[in-house]
């Protein structure tokens, strides 16, 4: 499947959050970029998985997220 790039909102407060959500969607195959926007609590994806397998893996840190939109 194609790289899509994907944004999420993200219920982050701090680097902690932050890094545990880059960590998290690093960390699988799959995932090609993640950028953090901590101030606005948005999230980033490049990636070759659908939205919702990365929507599960940001879930799994125990942060409410969701899409946003997928960037063209």
């Amino acid at each position: 499947m194609a790289l899509q790039v994907y944004e999420f909102q993200v219920e982050m407060t701090c680097e902690g959050c932050s890094n545990a959500v880059t960590n998290v969607l690093t960390k699988k195959e799959g995932v090609d970029n993640v950028q953090i926007d901590l101030a606005n609590k948005k999230v980033l994806v490049t990636s070759s998985l659908s939205s919702d397998e990365v929507s599960n893996i940001i879930k799994k840190t125990g942060k409410a997220c969701q899409l946003l939109g997928i960037k063209k």
